[in-house]
């Protein structure tokens, strides 16, 4: 059986209100309008299949995991999510996307599992519509990364932590184009997205989460991550030896308030796929570095191609190949 575990859809009303940001000449923040133009007016075979595929939930995806032989996706709202937008409005397209995608996991639900889009900009409002949609079957929520510029350590986003603690399901920290304050130096050399932007600012996210004290506060918080980790695990003894050093002399690094290491909270609070990126030697490195129990398949449809990506995973060596295609993700996103 195979679970992929980061597979990507957007509604029309995302779509539309997308475009209006654009239409109006408020693209909301550096490098959105380059991101979000490949899917509203695309120039390429693939961008247009990006269109036609993003909003489709029925014949058409199922063909794609019937020919690679993928059991069952894992769906959420695809980058940058409803996170561009005010709260308001951002709340009401993660009610609509979240009532979709319910539908569609309920026509389909031996092959559709979904995770809920939420609006970290009210996150009082965000908690209440995880909890609505968890109620309702989706798995978890995802969050593309930063939200307007700040990100979860942030102390007035622990409503939504809270929140998927006491309903004892995952946060997926999906990457998107870098914030305000980074995006310059990328975008001169068109950096800012998943060539190199992506992973640059997840694995931030990833890292202010970890020295900030966050999961030493919610020890039972989940997260996931995917593309391996956003590289992480290649840079955490490095990582674990500059946090040590910067112990001693914490007025020099006040910000740095966890416990722990960052290697002790990667292997206890968080979870990676390797969405995009099943490439053998990279796949194996990971494995060893979290273990077997916290790798999970992953294949970031429609961006990545599902036979290409299938047929690549079919050659790693992996230590236990049913823990990475489907007992796992049937664990950490309580799959029945």
């Amino acid at each position: 059986m195979k679970i992929s575990t980061e597979e990507a859809f957007a509604t029309p009303l995302l779509m539309d209100e997308w475009k209006k940001l654009i239409d109006d000449g408020n693209p909301a923040e550096p490098g959105f309008e380059q991101l979000i133009g490949a899917i509203l007016d695309p120039v390429s075979n693939w961008e247009a299949m990006l269109q036609e595929r993003l909003p489709e939930l029925g014949p058409l995806r199922i063909q794609a995991m019937d020919e690679s032989g993928v059991d069952m996706q894992l769906i959420f709202i695809t980058a940058p999510g409803v996170q561009p937008f005010n709260a308001d409005l951002a709340n009401a397209i993660a009610v609509d996307a979240n009532d979709v995608l319910i539908e569609a996991v309920h026509a389909h639900p031996a092959r559709f599992a979904g995770l809920a889009a939420i609006a970290p900009q009210d996150p009082q409002a965000a908690a209440k519509e995880l909890q609505r949609a968890v109620g309702l079957g989706l798995k978890g929520a995802v969050i593309n990364s930063h939200t307007k510029g700040e990100y979860l350590d942030a102390p007035g986003f622990r409503p939504i932590l809270e929140a998927a603690v006491d309903l004892d399901v995952p946060i997926y920290l999906h990457p998107r184009n870098v914030p305000p304050a980074m995006a310059g130096v990328f975008m001169e050399r068109h950096m800012e997205g998943a060539f190199w932007g992506f992973q640059t600012d997840t694995a931030l996210h990833m890292l202010r989460m970890m020295v900030s004290g966050v999961f030493d506060d919610l020890p039972d918080l989940k997260i996931v991550v995917g593309h391996l980790g956003e590289g992480v695990p290649f840079w955490l003894d490095r990582l674990d030896r500059q946090y040590q050093r910067g112990q001693p002399v914490r007025e020099r690094v006040p910000h740095w308030t966890a416990k722990r290491l960052p290697s002790e909270y990667l292997n206890d609070n968080f979870f990676i796929t390797s969405s995009g990126h099943n490439w053998d030697p990279a796949v194996r490195f990971v494995e060893e570095v979290v273990g077997e129990d916290r790798l999970m398949f992953a294949i970031d449809y429609p961006y990545a191609n599902c036979n290409q990506q299938v047929e690549q995973a079919a050659a790693i060596k992996l230590a236990n190949p049913e823990k990475f295609y489907h007992l796992n993700a049937k664990r950490v996103f309580k799959l029945d």
